[in-house]
């Protein structure tokens, strides 16, 4: 593979987030950016806490620190795969979706399996998104595509 190709594929990392494995939080080509697992775990402790209210929130939390980190936004999303331990236990997920796309006319598509997931994990995702070009101008007016200000409905 020459050198120009694989220069056009970017690792985005998240503060409070990482692989155990060599694998970056998420990877952009062009608009495309493409998530590793995102698991619920604590960006501050580094732990997994026990509740699957927690553990949804922290996901959700690192969801839109990726979107931020690539240079986009939680309304770039198309689709996410959500796994849950427990696949009939989405109050906590539907929560969380809910808060993060209040508009059911705008939500992005999702997809909910069920998984042995380990280290006391009960629920993890991957999503994929369409961001703006890094020269674009904002829609919604703010600073640049790398800059940009978190919405309220980005808020934690």
């Amino acid at each position: 593979m020459s050198g120009d190709r694989q220069d056009r594929r970017t690792s985005v990392e998240i503060r409070g987030f990482a692989h155990r494995n060599p694998v970056p939080a998420g990877s952009r080509i062009g608009p495309f950016l493409a998530s590793g697992t995102l698991t619920g775990r604590d960006p501050a402790t580094g732990e997994i806490p026990e509740t699957l209210d927690e553990q949804a929130a922290n996901m959700f939390g690192h969801v839109r620190e990726l979107l931020l980190a690539a240079g986009g936004g939680t309304d770039d999303i198309l689709t996410m795969t959500v796994r849950l331990a427990g696949y009939r236990d989405r109050a906590a997920l539907n929560a969380q979706w809910e808060k993060m796309f209040p508009d059911p006319r705008t939500r992005p598509a999702r997809h909910v399996v069920t998984a042995s997931l380990d280290r006391g994990q009960l629920i993890q995702c991957d999503l994929l998104a369409v961001l703006p070009p890094d020269d674009a101008t904002p829609v919604d007016g703010g600073p640049g595509p790398h800059t940009r200000e978190t919405k309220e409905s980005e808020q934690p």
